[in-house]
């Protein structure tokens, strides 16, 4: 059995719906905190079973059964999420799993600006040190963390935020369909992966360009002080701790720490990956 957490995020939902494209639905666990959000799913068949990665109790049950178990990273940050990443780790490591797969960035470091990363570092190390099989998927930059810039611009012509760099924005679907495969296909992906990203770099001001190009309408990038920005954030309603979350992403991004595209992802795909500008048009689409 494949068992997959977190399968009712965004992330989550459509690696479980790949998997079902390449197995029969009894064959496919997910693990949820919340069974009835889940409640199509088990219309389909699949067995659905609730874990929370802070009460590692529930994870027995979750896992039960499991050759293989990808663990779709915790919400939250710093050494709780580590605490709870390791947890889910160690529950799969216990029910018996021969593989363990865990959706990392291909930003993992311990001396990120950014706070995920020393998390998925973090993890990475204690999933290597199991000694068991393991995959930790180095997933590019989510494309869909534009929209909300993305969003404002389309309001004002205007796209304003500090200083960034270039990223390899990555689209969900591509990351969901390479974990499908890395799940089900033995030897794709082994250990660290390499860099699973989308083959462009854009920073915010190529982004202004393609909106501007798909609206018909100039959008101008406007370079604003971090602490401008975060003040400017704060009085709109954002928390303090959201905005200097936020903030670490514009300083990694102006420590190249995104720049990094990998033909990895096309190769497991067996297609280029989708490119920011049909993310954009979605996000437009949906506005």
């Amino acid at each position: 059995m494949f068992v997959v957490t977190g399968a009712t995020g965004r992330l989550g939902s459509q690696i479980v719906d790949r998997l079902l494209d390449r197995l029969p639905p009894e064959a496919v666990g997910v693990s949820v905190r919340d069974t009835a959000k889940a409640a199509s799913l088990a219309e389909r068949g699949v067995r659905v079973r609730a874990g929370d990665f802070t009460d590692p109790a529930t994870l027995q049950h979750a896992f039960e059964g499991a050759d293989k178990v990808l663990i779709v990273s915790a919400a939250m940050h710093g050494t709780a999420a580590i605490a709870a990443n390791c947890a889910a780790i160690d529950a799969a490591r216990a029910a018996g799993a021969k593989r363990i797969l865990y959706t990392s960035h291909q930003a993992a470091s311990r001396n990120s600006l950014f706070a995920p990363q020393p998390t998925h570092a973090a993890t990475e190390e204690h999933l290597a040190g199991l000694g068991i099989a393991f995959t930790a998927l180095r997933n590019g930059f989510y494309a869909s963390t534009l929209s909300l810039s993305i969003r404002a611009a389309l309001e004002t012509c205007q796209l304003v935020a500090p200083a960034d760099g270039p990223v390899s924005w990555t689209a969900h679907a591509d990351l969901a369909e390479a974990a499908a495969i890395a799940l089900t296909e033995e030897g794709v992906l082994d250990g660290v992966s390499a860099p699973l990203t989308a083959p462009e770099l854009l920073d915010l001001e190529a982004v202004a360009a393609i909106l501007s190009d798909i609206t018909g309408r100039a959008v101008e990038r406007v370079v604003v002080d971090d602490d401008e920005w975060r003040a400017s954030a704060i009085a709109r309603g954002m928390p303090a701790a959201a905005a200097d979350f936020t903030l670490g992403l514009y300083r990694a991004a102006r420590a190249k720490e995104f720049a990094v595209t990998d033909p990895t992802l096309g190769t497991i795909l067996g297609h280029r990956p989708t490119s920011v500008r049909t993310v954009i048009e979605a996000i437009v689409a949906r506005r």
